[in-house]
């Protein structure tokens, strides 16, 4: 066992003290040692519930014959940070998390590694560092929180979110604003809709890094518990066979996964994450891998941001099993695919259960849309791509002029002060990978515009990245950036911006001599942060349309 050269021989005394000092016995060095890289904090509702499923994957792995032992990573809260400079923490954290998995286990020689997830960028985070580790893996999934319930309404944190834009239209009062803010958020687990925690929760599912099934437990139920034990002891049938991600995992995999992502109207982030987690089993996976899929994949499930359900009322439905069954008996997902446990994808599900009349989850043949969930644009504002939730609007094209703003705080504001009006295309610029740095999310700004009931009148154009709870026609992950010259910062006031989802073009209405004549007026900003995680973030961050990964060298 890896862990051997740690806990054997003589010359490792001093090791096997300490180890003994943490409880390790005599027998305990002969066993496979099992890490748990958890990501609890009790700092959010979305993984503070994490120490209790630790304990009991703890329980499993002992039972089945390994030695657990645990040790914590970071937790970002998207939800908390959302609108403000905090939010530019978020993305980095996912490379910080992986960094900090890869770490441990290798500073450690771990035979094996659980991580516990949550929170949006800890599920991307756990699947880099885990594989990363080139150990037998798996990623458990929190699961997500129960709907809030208010005045006979079921509540979200998206919910609050478009509750301040129409507060500040007037719509509904303080004491109502106050009143959702108090309810939306009931206990523990992630962001209740298919925004970007379930989303990747289902991608995992899909992709075989979790077990089939287990992420889609919301958090408070029961069976999560038992869940979580059993998971436990299933996975050291995984140690025992050696088996790690880059066994299992391949092209196949991840076609399978933008599949699921697409079909439920998944989250924007979902882009950024898989071909992320793609590079670090070396399998190229593109944008346009995205829109292939979408025009290919119809939507199948009816879920918020866009829709009428929470990830609640998809597991009391069937939960990811009914989705991907479903998908493999039309013929849209690869059931050959292997999974962590060994099974292939097809056994995985064969066990599927629909209940009776439920209205989530609808038949492929009947589908709620013929296309998927998610389009990539490109054009004269987007040589390298963009993203667009196709999902959440039925708007096909919008031709506006340009609102433009260097930041998220000034467009925020501009909304709130009801400066934007119907036809504007609102674009905010410097917030990408290496401008922001850290590709904020937008939810406050787009939840304000709908709230203001403007959702069908306005579009949004950014290189920084939107919320999974985000619904409109709102274009993200702009490429090239503007920190790096794309063609979004050289956007002037009034400037025309065509949208043409049929033909996936985003452009400008600006003849190119005159482009260049800007470009030639442009400077590059100086960096927002010359020191620290940030800056070093901001130097080595790739674009958008590549993951925003961290470039080795």
């Amino acid at each position: 066992m890896r862990s051997h050269m740690i806990t054997h021989g003589v010359e490792r005394a001093g090791a096997r003290a300490m180890m003994r000092a943490v409880g390790f016995t005599d027998e305990d060095f002969e066993k496979p040692i099992v890490a748990i890289a958890n990501t609890w904090t009790d700092a959010m509702p979305c993984n503070c519930h994490l120490r209790d499923l630790a304990q009991l994957v703890r329980e499993g792995i002992r039972e089945a014959g390994g030695v657990p032992v645990e040790f914590n990573t970071i937790a970002i809260n998207d939800g908390m940070s959302m609108g403000t400079q905090a939010m530019k923490a978020s993305l980095i954290s996912r490379e910080v998390i992986a960094d900090s998995i890869e770490l441990t286990a290798f500073g450690y020689q771990f035979d094996a590694l659980v991580a516990l997830v949550a929170c949006d960028k800890t599920i991307p985070g756990g699947a880099m560092g885990v594989i990363r580790a080139g150990v037998p893996a798996m990623v458990l999934y929190g699961g997500s929180i129960a709907p809030g319930q208010w005045a006979g309404r079921e509540l979200n944190i998206v919910d609050v979110y478009e509750a301040i834009g129409a507060h500040a239209a007037g719509k509904i009062s303080y004491e109502e604003l106050q009143q959702i803010e108090r309810h939306a958020i009931p206990g523990p687990g992630a962001c209740g809709g298919q925004y970007t925690a379930n989303t990747m929760a289902m991608a995992l599912e899909v992709l075989g890094l979790s077990p089939m099934g287990y992420n889609a437990i919301p958090a408070i139920l029961p069976e999560k518990s038992e869940a979580t034990r059993e998971a436990g002891r299933r996975f050291m049938e995984v140690v025992r066979a050696g088996r790690t991600p880059r066994d299992f995992l391949t092209k196949t995999s991840f076609h399978n996964a933008i599949a699921a992502v697409v079909a439920t109207g998944g989250s924007t982030n979902a882009v950024l994450h898989l071909i992320a987690i793609a590079k670090e089993v070396g399998i190229d996976i593109s944008i346009d891998d995205f829109d292939a899929i979408s025009r290919r994949t119809p939507i199948i499930a009816d879920l918020k941001p866009w829709g009428k359900y929470l990830a609640w009322s998809l597991y009391k439905a069937g939960g990811t099993k009914l989705v991907v069954k479903k998908l493999i008996d039309a013929g849209l997902i690869d059931g050959s695919a292997l999974t962590v446990t060994g099974e292939t994808l097809a056994e995985a599900v064969a066990d599927a259960t629909e209940a009776p009349g439920q209205p989530v989850v609808y038949d492929p043949a009947k589908p709620l849309k013929p296309h998927g969930g998610l389009v990539i644009l490109r054009g004269s504002l987007a040589p390298d791509g963009a993203v667009l939730k196709i999902a959440g609007t039925e708007q096909l094209y919008f031709r506006g002029r340009a609102r433009v703003f260097d930041n998220e705080e000034a467009a925020i504001q501009a909304v709130l002060g009801k400066e934007i009006q119907p036809g504007d295309v609102v674009v905010i610029r410097y917030e990408g990978p290496k401008g922001g740095p850290g590709m904020r999310e937008m939810l406050q700004v787009t939840a304000a515009i709908v709230g203001e009931g403007l959702g069908q009148d306005v579009a949004l154009v950014t290189d920084g990245r939107f919320s999974g709870g985000t619904r409109g026609l709102m274009i993200g992950h702009v490429a090239p950036e503007a920190a790096v010259g794309g063609p979004i910062a050289l956007l002037r006031d009034g400037d025309m911006i065509t949208i043409d989802v049929e033909g996936r073009r985003l452009d400008v209405e600006v003849p190119a001599e005159e482009l260049e004549a800007r470009r030639a007026q442009w400077t590059p900003p100086a960096p927002r942060f010359t020191h620290g995680v940030f800056a070093r973030y901001a130097a080595l961050v790739t674009s958008a349309s590549e993951g925003a990964v961290l470039r080795d060298r």
